[in-house]
């Protein structure tokens, strides 16, 4: 069920509300949402044809991915997860991740992959971003956290039409869907989103 909004609702309460509504689904509620979505996309062409996978380390209450990096290198994927760029850029490298690789908290407090001797990637070199939300519509327009930083790193999207990836993919639990939400121009369209009852196509994305 989407959470109703009203053309009135400020931005910053339907993000707390969509944040709230996420936070309060039980242990249960958050795991079995997050299998659900491993099999959803586990059986997409574009996530069967992709060789390198990116993803992100969740926190407060987003769906977890790595049930889906656990099949992709299952699968003999390329699993990679963000690195916060060095201030004041506020855009993100990706670096190659398996389990037991070494972490360390951001200044957000998520664990990402150390940096040291390690071949940075960027979004380009990616076929499949797993991209995390707080909210989204049907149409796949996506209302992040604030800080833009996805926004920033994927703005190559919006000016050079012929790009084709990553494709991205937009995780979430169903109860962050909302009305339509509002574009703005600095956005980059999501090309699907994928819920634990079904998934979202953005058939305009990159047309």
């Amino acid at each position: 069920m989407s959470l109703l909004r009203t053309p009135m609702t400020p931005t910053s309460v339907l993000r707390r509300r969509l944040r709230e509504a996420r936070r309060a689904l039980s242990p249960a509620e958050q795991r079995g949402h997050s299998h659900a979505i491993a099999r959803l996309l586990g059986r997409e062409a574009a996530f069967l044809r992709a060789h390198r996978v990116g993803a992100y380390w969740s926190a407060n209450g987003e769906i977890d991915p790595f049930p889906l990096l656990r099949l992709a290198r299952m699968r003999h994927k390329q699993c990679f997860l963000p690195v916060l760029r060095p201030h004041p850029q506020k855009k993100l490298w990706f670096l190659e991740y398996s389990p037991g690789d070494p972490l360390e908290r951001n200044q957000f407090g998520i664990p990402e992959p150390q940096l040291r001797n390690r071949r940075i990637r960027l979004p380009w070199a990616l076929d499949l971003l797993l991209v995390p939300l707080v909210g989204f519509d049907a149409d796949c327009n996506r209302m992040g956290m604030g800080g833009g930083y996805y926004d920033r790193t994927l703005a190559y999207l919006r000016r050079h039409r012929y790009w084709h990836r990553p494709l991205l993919v937009g995780i979430a639990h169903e109860c962050q869907r909302t009305a339509a939400l509002k574009s703005n121009p600095w956005d980059v369209p999501l090309d699907m989103v994928a819920t634990e009852e079904r998934i979202y196509l953005n058939n305009t994305a990159r047309a």
